[in-house]
């Protein structure tokens, strides 16, 4: 069986800057890529698991997405020669104003959509021995309903959950790091 690391995007991987428009303004967090290249290393499967609305609300089309993780594989590359085993991501949102992506999904974290598609495409994955990483209660949410562990990261909206200033923890995470690279650093050394 294998370990997967179940990687929220925005304030996880790359600065959270709300809906990003312009392609070239997804920035790294400092120490991402290096992180994800030490999870490659140690064969730990990397896989993009992101909610990504702003396709739903109209303020962009899923080309735009493509462009985005585009750039964030770029980056991972050329940081750290890091990669991502997967990408995935949820364009849908119940109040939507395309009514392409106006829905209620499975794929929505913290729905399990995304960990299931995973999971189908590597078998190996072992839930009980993986992780979700991520800023947001979602994430801890996610972790929650898949079987997995959760890690909260400070980065992002974080420290604004911790604080109850921002989405409410329903569930305590089993992990709270200040950033990234020091939860892959304490938890795979």
């Amino acid at each position: 069986m294998t370990r997967a690391i179940f990687l929220d995007r925005d304030g996880t991987l790359n600065v959270e800057s709300g809906y990003i428009r312009e392609v070239d303004k997804l920035v790294l967090i400092s120490g991402a890529a290096q992180a994800v290249k030490q999870l490659n290393d140690a064969g730990i499967l990397t896989v993009l698991t992101t909610n990504q609305s702003g396709v739903a609300r109209g303020f962009y089309d899923e080309a735009h997405i493509h462009a985005l993780h585009h750039r964030l594989s770029h980056l991972l590359k050329a940081e750290a020669g890091a990669h991502l085993d997967l990408v995935l991501y949820c364009p849908h949102h119940p109040r939507g104003t395309v009514d392409a992506y106006r829905q209620d999904c499975h794929c929505r974290k913290p729905e399990i959509g995304m960990i299931e598609e995973a999971c189908e495409r590597f078998p190996e994955i072992d839930r009980s021995e993986s992780y979700v990483f991520g800023d947001k209660a979602t994430d801890v949410e996610l972790a929650v309903n898949a079987g997995c562990k959760s890690v909260l990261l400070k980065t992002g909206y974080g420290q604004k959950v911790i604080d109850g200033k921002y989405q409410v923890l329903n569930h305590q995470p089993d992990y709270v790091f200040d950033d990234i690279r020091q939860a892959v650093t304490y938890l795979f050394k």
